[in-house]
């Protein structure tokens, strides 16, 4: 086949790849994105954020139908109808991968369908089914993503042992549910299922659920998951897991020391991602690698000239959506020669959508002691606030961290209603360089969940109002 050239080109369609090549054609970069599977959007769109959200939203329903008499709205015998719900979940990650395709016809990038691979600099490969087309491109940024790590010894299947992939397309509500992981996917899902009725059993080999959050939401999302009926085991280690007749088996050593066998009708390995670096041809570059990832520069550049990475293939990067969005904008910009500047990866916010919900940036209190800092915490409940009364979700809180010297917001930390929303709030002001102070002094209005924030930041200084 013939040779094509291009300013740009990107392997790998997910929302920093798309982004990215949407951004190259507004600074009038000819652009070409390759994607292996048969539909543009990576694994955000189509067996991660998107789907799972859509059943997190279906979960929050159900439980607001159950529990709709305290409302004064009575529904007689409510029934699940899960394969729609599945149903419409497969519609909405249909609707927005139509949505990606628009946008590249829109800003007139060519889309290569077939498996991408570096040949050197200023060569990508692609296998088509038509055959292979060497396509010559100025540079190339690779944005193939990641996928599920699985235990070893242990395959996916359709039937008894899930990753993110599998787990999606499940026609009916298991009766119990094995989770092996309490990160964000975990812990998601649990959420997801303990809702729709499941029994569900969360098992995490360090000491607290989502380890990467500050350590007293740790503890009030497992206090509130223990609560709602989760069995939460930390400091646990799965041992052995076989299929049975029933499903699935699980010997495990429980924190103590005790064993335990536990048995489900269905196992969710949630233990974390691997970047999809092998195959593309790295080998053959200056590229550098850290255990499977690709270092860069500031600007996402690699050490083989003309060559960018982006998202979950970055060594050190948080496996993020929003993250290689923007470190696709950060390398579209070097490459067109636009004013850019790198990001504060201090500034990145954390969502998990369970319930309640989680949102942070920044330091943990933890973390800002170890660095040194004069630590002032300002700590406000939901309890407290009209809206979230309303509503009936008011478990949780906001946590701020903050130099008592200068007043920097040095993190902050939410686990309630709304939390992955307001949280936006809070990576502003730290964008912004804004002190505690100036939150202090910002109006919130009433009654919303925010002014739980304001409270928060109040609450640094001994001053909130209604607690």
């Amino acid at each position: 086949m013939g040779t094509m050239a291009y300013d740009l080109v990107i392997i790998g369609s997910g929302p920093g790849g798309y982004s990215a090549a949407v951004r190259a054609a507004q600074f009038g970069l000819k652009t070409a994105i390759v994607e292996k599977d048969p539909k543009l959007g990576g694994t955000c769109l189509h067996v991660g954020c998107i789907p799972t959200k859509a059943l997190l939203h279906s979960a929050s329903l159900w439980q607001e139908i159950l529990h709709s008499a305290a409302n004064g709205i009575l529904c007689d015998n409510p029934r699940l109808d899960f394969p729609k719900i599945i149903a419409r979940k497969n519609e909405v990650v249909a609707k927005h991968a139509k949505g990606t395709e628009f946008l590249m016809k829109k800003n007139k990038v060519d889309w290569i369908k077939g498996r991408g691979k570096l040949l050197g600099a200023g060569e990508v490969e692609v296998k088509t089914a038509d055959g292979v087309q060497v396509i010559e491109t100025l540079n190339v940024i690779v944005a193939t993503g990641s996928e599920a790590r699985m235990l070893p010894g242990l395959t996916p299947d359709s039937n008894s042992i899930f990753t993110n992939i599998e787990i999606l397309n499940l026609q009916a509500v298991p009766q119990s549910l094995a989770i092996i992981g309490a990160g964000a996917v975990g812990v998601e899902f649990a959420s997801i299922f303990h809702r729709f009725g499941s029994k569900v059993t969360l098992i995490e080999m360090l000491p607290r659920v989502v380890p990467v959050e500050d350590e007293e939401i740790s503890k009030e999302l497992e206090r509130l998951f223990k609560k709602s009926g989760i069995r939460v085991e930390t400091g646990a280690k799965v041992e052995d897991v076989q299929r049975t007749s029933g499903g699935v088996s699980l010997h495990a050593t429980l924190s103590g020391g005790k064993s335990e066998t536990i048995e489900a009708e269905k196992l969710l390995v949630a233990v974390g991602r691997k970047p999809r670096t092998d195959g593309i041809g790295l080998e053959d570059t200056r590229v550098q690698m850290d255990r499977g990832f690709i270092r860069t520069g500031e600007f996402m550049q690699t050490h083989e000239l003309g060559v960018y990475a982006i998202g979950d293939v970055v060594a050190g990067t948080p496996q993020l959506a929003h993250v290689a969005t923007r470190q696709g904008m950060i390398a579209v910009a070097h490459i067109a020669g636009r004013p850019v500047k790198p990001f504060d990866y201090r500034r990145i916010p954390g969502c998990t959508y369970t319930e309640p919900e989680i949102g942070s940036v920044g330091l943990t209190e933890a973390e800002a002691r170890a660095e040194g800092f004069h630590v002032r915490v300002g700590k406000f409940p939901f309890m407290a606030n009209a809206k979230a009364s309303i509503l009936g979700h008011h478990d949780g809180f906001v946590k701020v961290v903050a130099d008592e010297r200068l007043g920097e917001i040095l993190g902050v930390h939410i686990i309630g209603p709304s939390a992955t929303d307001l949280i936006a709030e809070a990576v502003v002001a730290m964008e912004a360089e804004a002190t505690v102070e100036t939150l202090m002094n910002t109006i919130h209005p009433h009654p919303t969940v925010s002014e739980v924030v304001g409270e928060a930041f109040n609450a640094v200084y001994g001053l909130a109002i209604n607690a």
